[in-house]
């Protein structure tokens, strides 16, 4: 009889660091629920590619920033794992959506201020809090910080505040969540090439060479450099870390 596989569910799973972290995950041996906010397309390719890589897949439409939305998600959720996986419940979470306002402190509206907050802080705090209902004992949680809540660079306040929050939260979460055995942690990537900030590190050719030049490791990262990461989060082998912030930077301003 084959063994169930443990079912992951990323936020953002169509492209940029989801996307990696979805291969990671399905390199690993889990299936995976991604989500798009709208790109189908994308989210689709890499359903094709977990499934390629031997594990099982499937991508849900998933707007973060609308609340309201969370509990039809959910019933989307429960009805998709039961007809495509087999299963009542899934294992882990990875909190990964997201985009940045670059906008000085002093500049900020309080419309971009409300959008950051609902991106990076209330919406993965409700939707942990609806997903917990579908969340198996002994599974996980990993939430998605930044190198920017330890060292201050111009531009990303709002954002950075937001994330520090979420670190915060990752204690409580660990803490209370503890009685049903399962661990959260929060992962802070530094500069990464992605397509966020319309790809801003990766093709400003004068603002990688910085980032690099402040990294000990004489590079910026890019997204194999965290899904790798996010998915070890999600094995047996990392079954002892709970409550830790792990920052995957190259040793960005030391």
């Amino acid at each position: 009889m084959m063994t169930q596989s443990k079912i992951a569910l990323v936020t953002g799973g169509s492209r940029g660091l989801g996307k990696d972290m979805a291969l990671n995950l399905a390199k690993k041996g889990l299936d995976v629920v991604l989500t798009y906010n709208t790109n189908k397309e994308e989210a689709e390719t890499v359903v094709e590619a977990i499934k390629k890589i031997g594990q099982n897949a499937t991508s849900l439409q998933l707007n973060v920033l609308e609340i309201s939305g969370y509990d039809t998600f959910i019933d989307t959720l429960i009805a998709t794992i039961k007809s495509n996986f087999n299963s009542e419940k899934i294992d882990f979470l990875i909190n990964n959506a997201g985009f940045i306002h670059y906008i000085n402190f002093g500049n900020v509206s309080e419309q971009q201020f409300n959008e950051m907050l609902e991106i990076h802080l209330k919406g993965p705090f409700f939707l942990t809090q609806k997903v917990l209902n579908v969340l198996n004992n002994h599974g996980g949680i990993v939430n998605v910080s930044s190198g920017l809540t330890r060292f201050a660079t111009p531009g990303f306040a709002t954002y950075a505040a937001m994330k520090g929050a979420m670190e915060t939260l990752t204690k409580y979460q660990a803490k209370e969540l503890g009685e049903r055995r399962i661990r959260v942690n929060i992962v802070a990537p530094g500069a990464i090439e992605t397509d966020i900030m319309g790809g801003a590190v990766r093709d400003n050719a004068e603002m990688n060479e910085y980032l690099a030049s402040q990294t000990a490791l004489g590079r910026v990262g890019l997204p194999d450099d965290i899904g790798g990461v996010v998915a070890f989060l999600c094995t047996n082998e990392a079954g002892w870390i709970n409550a830790q912030r792990i920052e995957i930077s190259g040793g960005s301003y030391l």
